[in-house]
């Protein structure tokens, strides 16, 4: 007998989803960062998405394990670049430049980018979560490196990347609670647009 495994992918992307949500809030004013910001970057963000990318492995899923375990270690190491600067038990950790945020924010776009391609054949709601994510990544970058420009009179670069940030968490959020309800009812009851629907 085959043994039947859950879908974990709903996990990541609500993990990643609502974290995303809240740390660009941050991006439009809504709240600074703190503490809440920080547990939910550790824990679901980080932690869950690490555990979904396993679970992605054990189903033989290269992409799901690839994506869950980098954004899930995404999370981690953002925390961990707030953090760091201001712990005492490193000492000697300056708070990285404007510039080296820039670099870090570019390559995760570029990966971002190269994901994409591994979506061509998924259904088109997760396309358009790896396509806003790396949109976001590169709004990021774009933001550290030019200073936060501004756009138009106090709606900077930044602003735009955390209004489009809080898109990317909700599409993430709503791919994750419908392939959790479709699954449930064993019919569609979200659309997600699937490829072979719209390829037929």
């Amino acid at each position: 007998m085959s043994e039947k495994l859950a879908n974990a992918a709903p996990l990541g992307l609500l993990g990643f989803g609502l974290t995303t949500v809240l740390l660009n809030l941050t991006n439009i004013g809504a709240f600074p960062i703190g503490s809440m910001i920080l547990a939910m970057g550790l824990v679901y963000g980080g932690i869950a998405q690490v555990l979904v990318g396993i679970m992605e492995y054990r189903r033989g899923n290269t992409f799901g394990t690839t994506a869950f375990t980098s954004y899930g270690l995404f999370w981690l190491s953002l925390v961990a670049l707030i953090v760091l600067p201001s712990t005492t038990f490193f000492t000697g950790i300056s708070a990285p430049t404007a510039t080296a945020t820039g670099a870090y924010f570019f390559m995760w776009g570029i990966f971002s980018l190269a994901m994409i391609f591994g979506t061509l054949k998924a259904n088109r709601a997760l396309q358009f979560v790896f396509t806003s994510v790396t949109a976001l990544f590169f709004l990021l970058a774009a933001r550290d490196l030019t200073g936060n420009m501004a756009l138009l009179g106090n709606f900077s670069i930044g602003t735009l990347a955390g209004y489009e940030g809080i898109i990317c968490g909700i599409s993430a959020i709503y791919l994750g609670i419908a392939e959790v309800i479709n699954e449930t009812n064993k019919k569609t009851i979200l659309p997600i647009w699937p490829h072979s629907q719209i390829s037929n």
